[in-house]
């Protein structure tokens, strides 16, 4: 029997995976923390570990490297968690020694089992720490098909998705009063306190909600999860304009959950395809909402003329649109104001971003037909996060 060493803070994604891997007639040992999982590491010699990067103490990366130092454990196969949007950090964990990164928001226990039984008919030779079956030449996610009914996956997930649907409105509730918490803070250290409890919740919220199959959820989950860990990490990037972008997407979180109730939210993963429009006369500001649009796996046509994008909106349709203010010619306020005259452009979300923040101007980008407001310099998380609400709320609306 194949052993199996889960190294998860959250003790219910850890419960879940322990049991469906016990199912699936492999042994299973749980480590909530990354001392506690090199310890087991040692002694309960798994065949292949899962390993979620994000870890209080020590984090996933750190013991990453500290299992392939060990004397034998080179090889041994190490499956990792991430988050879609901490790039970095899956860079590291590759280089840490990763054999194969996964995120959670993207993956059922079902998949995670067939990925696991993967790894381990290519690498049985190298690691198996159990005698040899007795015919060799049988593919080792043969040999171990569960006795469980063909059926058993999917009841498994009926399961889970009932069960996750029905923690929604008390994780609702929780999200809401840490938010409400984080606009009364007045101080740094309070407000720090209040998104590292807030990052923690939808930390449970990213995986979850990818262990349930509700994707949709996951997808926002995970975004907003890598905004709040970069605020953590940096307060002094915790201003108005963050703030209103976690509460933009808690709020479109609430939405999501609602949704989650009816029949075509239980789907498989979509791409997103989204037509953005970005209209900037500032070349490296220009690019900055780009890139930031790439991190939400969102592509775009980047303008640095007013005028071109007027005439390019009358041709063409566009999901979401980006507008710089202060611009030659014509000012954004102005391109929103002739852009709502289009007919395909009347409801088009249409997002300023700007260095103008004051009164007057949040005045003038909602007078002039504008849906929000994001202030320069922006996080590039805070506008892939407010990205994605627009453009997942835009494909709820138009599949009604």
């Amino acid at each position: 029997m194949k052993k199996i060493l889960i190294i998860e803070d959250d003790q219910l994604v850890a419960n879940i995976y322990s049991n469906k891997f016990s199912l699936e007639n492999f042994k299973v040992e749980i480590a909530l923390d990354g001392r506690t999982g090199l310890t087991l590491t040692e002694t309960f010699k798994p065949d292949l570990i899962l390993l979620d990067l994000i870890l209080p103490g020590v984090t996933g990366v750190e013991l990453l490297k500290s299992i392939r130092a060990k004397p034998g454990l080179q090889l041994l196969p190490i499956i990792v968690f991430s988050n879609t949007y901490l790039s970095n950090m899956v860079q590291e964990a590759w280089k840490a020694g990763a054999t194969k990164c996964l995120s959670k928001a993207n993956c059922t226990p079902k998949q995670v089992v067939e990925v696991v039984r993967s790894l381990l008919a290519a690498d049985a030779p190298a690691i198996s720490s159990s005698p040899e079956p007795e015919n060799s030449n049988v593919p080792a996610s043969t040999q171990a098909k569960p006795a469980a009914p063909v059926d058993s996956d999917a009841e498994f997930q009926a399961e889970l998705r009932k069960s996750f649907i029905e923690s929604l409105p008390a994780t609702l509730v929780t999200l809401r009063a840490l938010l409400q918490g984080l606009t009364k803070s007045t101080d740094e250290a309070g407000r720090v306190k209040q998104f590292q409890q807030l990052y923690q919740k939808i930390h449970a919220l990213t995986g979850n909600s990818g262990i349930a199959g509700m994707f949709q959820i996951a997808q926002m989950a995970d975004a907003l999860e890598a905004l709040l860990k970069e605020l953590h990490e940096k307060p002094k990037n915790i201003n108005a304009s963050t703030i209103r972008t976690v509460a933009s997407a808690i709020d479109f979180l609430g939405v999501l959950f609602e949704h989650s109730k009816l029949p075509e939210a239980h789907m498989a993963k979509v791409p997103l395809h989204a037509n953005v429009l970005v209209v900037d006369d500032e070349a490296i500001s220009r690019r900055a909402v780009v890139y930031a649009l790439e991190k939400a796996k969102l592509q775009s046509v980047n303008l640095e003329d007013p005028n071109a994008a007027l005439d390019l909106l009358m041709n063409k349709s566009f999901d979401l649109i980006f507008l710089d203010v202060d611009m030659p010619g014509m000012n954004g306020f102005e391109l929103c104001t002739k852009l709502r005259g289009l007919h395909a452009h009347k409801k088009t979300p249409v997002v300023f971003v700007t260095s103008l923040t004051d009164f007057e101007s949040r005045a003038n980008s909602t007078m002039s037909g504008g849906n929000d407001l994001i202030a320069k310099p922006f996080v590039f998380m805070e506008l892939a996060v407010k990205a994605l609400v627009y453009v997942l709320r835009g494909r709820m609306m138009n599949a009604k």
